[in-house]
């Protein structure tokens, strides 16, 4: 006889479809064709992060019971083009790979020991795996003689040589017929160009100041398409799907980072770790942002048009936009905004 008060099996919850990952993806690969970009992003080759991340996700699913040649493809592939890069650069090349492999590796280590539990969500995964990451690499440069010297050397010659690439290209491109044309028809042509070429020549003393804080998103950035991207091949879930952008959200006590980053910048007297501030509120800043913006879309539920009328507006004001967001970010802490009934107009 059936026992009808016996309740059915769980259904694992899996992700589908892949427009929006493919997208992601996209824009995270071809983000360095921008020249400015490509001189403040730590990592210029986004499948150095990409390879190890997913390598790191295939490992975790295999040991939770998902399918080993699974994990070992994603290691090669991984192994593959940590080797490709590191022999088409130099120091800074062994220095990317070694932060991308640590990053992964505590990923992974993460994801296994707190699955015993219960599965936690990406986001507590992947901010705990990068502060690991950035104590052990921390913990490492600091315990060798002149390490964060010589850390801070390789990065700003990296830096240096992207702006200088940069501007070759850039100054061959204004410098040609057509541009010239251009210029002397067009003054306010000439001036943009001549903006960029001073963001260019800015460019790489604001990646050696910001190294900290954009390397950590960009590694978020890198996780969180590597754990979508594994939730879709692979068998086994390693924690919930990752929420869409109008429900993001993330502990409140990370506003205590921004107030920090803000009083070592604005505050008097705290000297060098002025830079630190400035990471802190990079970083920080940056989530408020996006958490800010996930406020706006849960209360304006946008439609496709109005969706492209919302991108247009980042691309064209992202100042705006980061004020907005941050503002509304920083007030979803304390207000909680979304918990609050959703206006009908």
């Amino acid at each position: 006889m059936t026992d009808v008060t016996s309740e059915p099996a769980p259904i694992a919850v899996r992700e589908r479809g892949w427009w929006r990952v493919v997208l992601a993806t996209l824009l995270f690969v071809f983000v360095t064709v921008t020249p400015v970009i490509r001189i403040v992003l730590p990592i210029d080759e986004a499948f150095v992060l990409l390879a190890p991340a997913l390598a790191a996700c295939a490992v975790a699913g295999w040991w939770a019971g998902g399918r080993l040649p699974l994990a070992l493809m994603w290691i090669a592939l991984a192994g593959w083009v940590l080797v490709m890069f590191t022999s088409a650069g130099g120091s800074f090349a062994y220095l990317a790979c070694g932060w991308a492999v640590l990053l992964a590796a505590s990923f992974a280590s993460l994801v296994i020991l707190t699955r015993r539990e219960a599965p936690r969500p990406f986001s507590s995964q992947a901010f705990a795996a990068i502060g690991v990451t950035l104590v052990l690499a921390a913990g490492a440069t600091l315990a060798t003689k002149q390490g964060a010297a010589t850390v801070a050397q390789v990065v700003s010659a990296e830096a240096s040589k992207r702006s200088e690439q940069s501007l070759a290209e850039w100054r061959q491109t204004t410098g040609s017929k057509e541009w010239s044309n251009l210029f002397a028809g067009n003054p306010d042509a000439k001036t943009i160009a001549t903006t960029m070429e001073s963001q260019l020549e800015a460019a790489p003393a604001l990646a050696s100041a910001l190294f900290p804080s954009m390397l950590a998103l960009e590694s978020l950035i890198a996780l969180a398409i590597a754990w979508a991207v594994y939730h879709r091949i692979g068998r086994e879930r390693l924690g919930p799907p990752l929420a869409a952008l109008k429900d993001f959200r993330f502990s409140d006590h990370f506003v205590w980072g921004l107030v920090a980053g803000l009083a070592m910048v604005v505050v008097p007297g705290f000297g060098s770790m002025s830079v630190v501030g400035a990471n802190l509120l990079v970083f920080f800043g940056a989530l408020y942002v996006l958490r800010g913006v996930g406020v706006g879309l849960w209360f304006l539920s946008p439609g496709r048009v109005m969706m492209a009328v919302l991108i247009v507006f980042a691309v064209v004001f992202p100042l705006v936009l980061g004020v907005l967001g941050v503002g509304l970010g920083v007030g979803d802490t304390w207000l909680n905004w979304r918990a609050r009934a959703k206006p009908k107009t």
